[in-house]
């Protein structure tokens, strides 16, 4: 099978998507199919594209000066369909196109697959409500949501209008990002989704199309062996990981505020960068909280730092819609902690720990009774380590042939 993956966020950008499509594509050409990944991409020399292509990795026409976040954003959509027909003519021929979020790269695959009649897959990553509220400034929440919809509606039809409501689009920028996420989703054969709690939002808010749930998976070729059971003695350090953006969205600061109310003894490693990256460190040498940041890293070198800890951090709150980062934890048998209630339904029972709410002294409360209650480290580490193997992608990716397959067929 041939399948082309469309997606503005892979190339010049880590997380959560990236690592997902990472895993995919790696299984998927491991059972003999072949892939493309067609991403937006900061300018890159010849011998960089070069490297990319022997991949089957394509960097579509992207802005040279605007940006958003850290992450490249592409050209118009119909630039970029133009050049995809122009260099990759052998398109036509492909089974499959697979696309990734909601802009310029993603409008361009979907158009371009009812245009060469091939079925397309979207997959709804995430709560483009909440990045929006959380990335934009305060004052500019409403204007910028309003011309995202504005843009995205130029290329994909927008029947269905989302209103200010009281529930997720509870002001009229959300609204519009919900509008936008719906309209974009239903413009595509068939939506994946990596979870059922957001895959009945997304039915909530108007998506037409048949939904299927397909939880991310974690790569066979990084999935440790034999990693041992996690335990924690009295008196003994607390070591905390953070492997998510450090970011308003991902709750860094509250979390740096808990820490102030931790009472025995912890270190926390923060890894990778983001948008509250500085403000994060200034808080934590003038609070003089045991944080070490150690910024971006490869991938060897983060899963190595996973394995030495005992706790697996991720405190965003109506935000995230699956976690990798818990899953990377789940494979070397670390214990999560985390305060939305919607993350249950992707751990193991019994392999976590929750906060009560998402305020920085109820989730110190819960870090100050771990430490007064160690064993329960290894307790949670133990279940983890039972259930590890159900997120390995080469399982994970029969659900996903299994789909591509019954669409084709159609």
């Amino acid at each position: 099978m041939r399948v082309a993956f469309f997606t503005d966020c892979y190339l010049d950008l880590t997380g959560g998507i990236t690592s997902s499509i990472n895993a995919q594509k790696a299984a998927l050409e491991n059972n003999g199919h072949t892939v493309y990944i067609f991403s937006t991409g900061f300018p890159r020399s010849k011998k960089e594209l070069q490297k990319l292509t022997a991949k089957n990795i394509f960097v579509v026409p992207s802005c040279k000066i605007f940006f958003r976040g850290l992450t490249p954003i592409s050209r118009r959509p119909k630039i970029v369909e133009k050049w995809l027909l122009k260099n990759h003519p052998e398109l036509k021929d492909f089974d499959i196109f697979y696309t990734h979020y909601e802009a310029g790269c993603s409008i361009a695959g979907l158009r371009l697959a009812r245009k060469l009649n091939i079925p397309s897959v979207q997959v709804m990553h995430g709560r483009e409500d909440m990045g929006e509220s959380n990335i934009i400034p305060y004052g500019f929440r409403t204007i910028v949501a309003i011309l995202l919809n504005w843009f995205h509606s130029w290329y994909l039809l927008h029947p269905i209008k989302i209103h200010r409501d009281d529930y997720l689009a509870n002001t009229i920028a959300k609204a519009n990002m919900w509008t936008l996420m719906v309209n974009h989703a239903n413009y595509a054969d068939l939506v994946l989704t990596p979870s059922d709690h957001f895959r009945q939002k997304l039915i909530h808010y108007g998506i037409k199309k048949e939904i299927k749930v397909l939880p991310n998976g974690f790569p066979d070729n990084k999935f440790p062996k034999n990693p041992g059971i996690k335990t924690l003695k009295s008196n003994e350090i607390l070591r905390i990981i953070w492997h998510s953006r450090v970011s308003a969205e991902k709750r860094i600061m509250p979390f740096l505020h808990a820490l102030t109310q931790v009472h025995g003894k912890y270190h926390l490693d923060v890894y990778g960068g983001g948008g509250d990256y500085f403000r994060a460190k200034r808080f934590a040498r003038h609070h003089h909280l045991d944080v070490t940041f150690h910024g971006n890293v490869k991938i060897d070198e983060l899963y190595t730092a996973i394995a030495k800890s005992h706790l697996d951090i991720l405190v965003s709150y109506n935000f995230d819609t699956f976690g990798m980062t818990m899953i990377e934890a789940e494979a070397f048998g670390v214990p999560v902690f985390f305060c939305d209630p919607d993350m249950q339904e992707i751990m193991p029972k019994g392999s976590y720990i929750m906060s009560v709410d998402k305020t920085p002294t109820k989730m110190a409360a819960a870090l100050n009774d771990l430490l007064k209650h160690p064993k329960k480290i290894e307790q949670m580490s133990k279940i983890m380590l039972n259930n590890r193997k159900n997120i390995l992608i080469s399982h994970r990716i029969k659900t996903l042939e299994s789909i591509f397959q019954s669409i084709t067929t159609k």
